[in-house]
């Protein structure tokens, strides 16, 4: 038995576990957050008809035009973040800490002594758009089914017409055949088949079947438990470069051009453990009861780069209101993805026991991503020269995501993927700043953002495809992310051209967490909710000249 499993590991998984993109990532790559200098954010972001921070070059340029000075800044942010699931009444938690520098830029204002266009600027900033550090964990202490079956599904044939895979098909046996490149098998099912995972059905006499159906470790009387623990980790930084101006004090105005550095990691582990399970039998050629046990491990790193435009303006029709508008065209992303996975498995039966790992290796494919468009409109009032109450609208349509090859041929399926997954977010941001003297100013904000997930994949019984057009995914677990709240404050300092400023923001945000979709083999799985609240302390330093 022990010579039959290494065979099979050996052939069968040399190429195991690569995950291609889907809408999944996609949307992970589509992602921003609050984030910019201190005085942006504790502000709730609500800069839009304010200007005047090196933050709005990656919101609304038209800031741009604001600046009467030049100026230099950057900005630091510590980030502690804490999780807690619930599966089933099972709780778990964890913290984490990250350092990171947010935001740094310089600001050129030129006097051009005209009084229709008094003075032109341009700047350049980096601003750290987003960071996908975020960890997680959790299990189902009693079990109704297992992942195992679902593969089984997905692998048999049925009575719709779908053919299923043969055991060919999926067999790694020799050096002339690869049923990963090979074969059009889905890579799960060979990972799986090859991991003893699944199993063709018996014939009356024991022995299996040959008729393209399958099951997996879990029978009537089972039992069991599993966890998970799902590690992201990454950024989008943005290079924002913006020209603009003033038009009599009246109107400002900027255009921009934006590129981004992507880089995404993920890691999921999936574990179950199984009595009563249906084994393979140690002669190799049947099933009996035994105790299963299974961990499956799947890596995936996206990196690659983006550009954007952006166009803006603020309109002052009187000293004490101020109205912005600005709009982002998609970014236009050129991404490699590297994938890998590997199971370990163990099983026993009386005295047969067995116990392997199948290693995978890097899988890389180059794909382009269109994310969303954006549009914000903001409105300001300045009372007294002492008192600012700012709001902001964006609106952002995440089901116009659009993946396509490098020959820029769209993947059809994966994109109504997109549109079946998710929707538009709307997001209100409101700040509010009081000047206690010419040296001091308080500050607070609120921001919130819908849900991006539908209906349709909130639902839990629906298909969610979490693989690529290569059908060669690894990872079947996915996310849903609900609505996203930030509270924020802060306190500002002014001393001639220096400032200081500091911040507090604290973001919370509820997700679900399924481990993989329900099928006519196996019921629903138990979804887990999450509750990630991270507290961020921001400083910004910095000089007007």
């Amino acid at each position: 038995m022990k010579k039959l499993l290494l065979a099979a590991s050996t052939a069968a998984v040399a190429t195991l576990g690569a995950n291609a993109q889907s809408a999944l990532d996609a949307y992970s790559i589509s992602q921003s957050d609050l984030r910019g200098t201190a005085r942006f954010m504790s502000m709730g972001g609500a800069f839009g008809a304010l200007g005047g921070d090196l933050s709005t070059l990656g919101q609304n340029p038209g800031g741009i035009g604001v600046y009467r000075s030049s100026e230099v800044g950057v900005t630091l942010d510590l980030n502690m973040q804490h999780y807690k699931t619930n599966t089933a009444g099972a709780s778990y938690s964890g913290n984490q800490t990250k350092f990171a520098c947010n935001n740094f830029g310089y600001i050129g204002s030129i006097f051009t002594g005209s009084d229709v266009m008094p003075f032109l600027n341009f700047g350049a900033t980096y601003n750290r758009t987003n960071s996908f550090d975020r960890v997680y964990a959790g299990g189902e202490r009693s079990m109704q089914g297992s992942f195992s079956n679902f593969i089984a599904g997905v692998t048999s044939a049925n009575n719709n017409g779908y053919a299923g895979w043969s055991q060919a098909d999926l067999t790694a046996f020799g050096e002339n055949y690869n049923p990963y490149t090979q074969s059009q098998a889905p890579w799960m099912s060979i990972l799986a088949y090859n991991s003893y995972l699944i199993n063709p059905t018996v014939n009356p006499d024991g022995t299996f079947n040959d008729d393209n159906s399958y099951q997996g470790l879990w029978q009537n009387g089972s039992s069991g438990f599993n966890s998970f623990e799902t590690r992201e980790s990454g950024y989008i930084d943005e290079y924002n470069i913006d020209f603009g101006g003033n038009v009599m004090d009246v109107l400002y105005w900027g255009v921009g051009f934006g590129i981004t550095d992507i880089s995404y990691t993920s890691n999921t582990y999936y574990k179950e453990d199984i009595n009563n399970a249906l084994i393979v039998n140690n002669a190799g050629n049947g099933v009996e009861t035994g105790t299963a046990g299974y961990d499956l491990d799947s890596w995936k790193h996206i990196s690659g780069s983006g550009f954007n435009f952006k166009a803006g303006v603020i309109v002052r029709p009187i000293n004490e209101l101020r109205l912005g508008l600005a709009v982002h065209t998609p970014t236009y992303c050129n991404l490699t993805q590297q994938s890998w996975a590997q199971v370990a498995y163990d099983y026993s039966s009386g005295y047969n026991s067995y116990a392997e790992t199948n290693d995978g290796w890097n899988y890389e494919i180059d794909y382009k991503l269109r994310t969303p468009w954006r549009l914000i409109a903001s409105a300001a009032t300045v009372l007294g020269g002492q008192a600012i109450i700012s709001f902001d609208y964006e609106y952002r349509p995440y089901q116009n995501m659009s993946i396509r090859n490098t020959q820029g041929n769209e993947y059809v399926y994966m994109n109504q993927d997109v549109k079946d997954y998710y929707q538009s977010t709307n997001i209100i941001r409101i700040g509010a700043e009081y000047r206690l003297d010419r040296h001091w100013s308080l500050r607070a904000g609120f921001s919130y953002e819908s849900t991006p997930t539908t209906s349709y994949m909130r639902d839990g019984r629906n298909d969610v495809y979490t693989e690529g057009p290569q059908d060669c995914g690894t990872t079947p677990s996915f996310t849903m992310d609900r609505d996203t709240r930030y509270i924020t404050c802060g306190i500002g300092y002014r001393y001639q051209s220096f400032y200081a400023d500091m911040a507090y923001v604290n973001r919370y945000r509820q997700s679900e967490f399924q481990p993989y979709t329900a099928n006519d083999y196996t019921p629903l799985p138990v979804q887990s909710k999450i509750d990630n609240t991270d507290s961020e302390l921001v400083l910004s330093l910095g000089f007007k000249f």
